[in-house]
């Protein structure tokens, strides 16, 4: 084989593999759970969490998730926002410091929300809004472990911190920002309330306690793709393509050269 035609070759698949490597991390980047919008001032009032939950796997869909709000830093007045197809069910938990609030002092807080009923398909999502009385005021980011059953048995187990200013981690937990009161927002993707969902199914849980009502609202809309709603997968996939294009002007030159030398 000539050395124009090994240069190609080696060329071709390094541009391949990298641009391979940069689609996957990609993928990753838009598979796992997040809350919306990214930030909110401390001690902000009444305002919505929104928890996007995107399904990851081929052949199962997701029928529970389990979203565990921290009690060390309670989130106060927190009320479920019906979703067709789906069970909500609220756990409450006794507070080892009691939080003074000028409506009195707050004993309990809700410590974990648990979503059962519905089915959260490959390619699709799923918004669960939570509404909240008041953030707390002593802490710089709250973080929300969540576990996400799917119908095969598995359990994605989204609990990994993200410490400051390191790389993120693996399974990374849902982490809502608290800036400095009076601050403006710096979610990109800050929602109302009314967040979008997708196919949420018909089937219903007989054996979950709810403590909130079963939805009446109407059905979501289907077809929504989990990647588009984050948009570090797309900055990815846009890396990905410049690689490759670099790759390509790369092996245009050791052709070229060759040529040159071989004259």
């Amino acid at each position: 084989m000539s050395p124009i035609r090994t240069t190609l070759r080696r060329a071709g698949l390094v541009t391949a593999l990298t641009a391979a490597g940069v689609l996957t991390a990609a993928g990753a980047a838009s598979a796992h759970v997040t809350v919306h919008p990214e930030s909110y001032a401390k001690g902000a009032t009444d305002g919505v969490l929104t928890f996007r939950v995107p399904n990851e796997e081929d052949t199962a869909s997701t029928t529970k998730v389990q979203v565990f709000l921290p009690t060390d830093h309670p989130v106060l007045g927190v009320l479920v926002t019906p979703q067709s197809g789906w069970t909500a069910k609220v756990t409450t938990t006794k507070l080892k410091t009691p939080v003074k609030t000028d409506d009195g002092t707050i004993t309990e807080a809700v410590s974990e929300i648990t979503w059962t009923g519905g089915r959260i398909r490959h390619g699709q999502y799923q918004d669960f809004d939570v509404a909240f009385g008041q953030l707390p005021d002593d802490a710089g980011q709250l973080a929300f472990k969540t576990l996400q059953t799917y119908s095969d048995g598995n359990v994605a187990r989204w609990i990994e911190e993200t410490q400051k200013g390191g790389e993120e981690p693996e399974n990374p937990a849902p982490v809502l920002a608290l800036t400095a009161k009076g601050a403006a927002e710096t979610g990109s993707d800050a929602e109302s309330g009314a967040g979008s969902s997708t196919d949420s199914g018909s089937g219903s849980d007989s054996g979950s306690d709810t403590s909130s009502a079963s939805s009446s609202s109407p059905a979501p809309a289907t077809g929504n793709s989990a990647s588009s709603s984050d948009s570090t997968a797309r900055g990815l996939g846009i890396a990905g393509l410049v690689v490759g294009v670099l790759g390509l002007g790369a092996a245009a030159f050791a052709l070229v050269r060759g040529r040159n030398t071989g004259s």
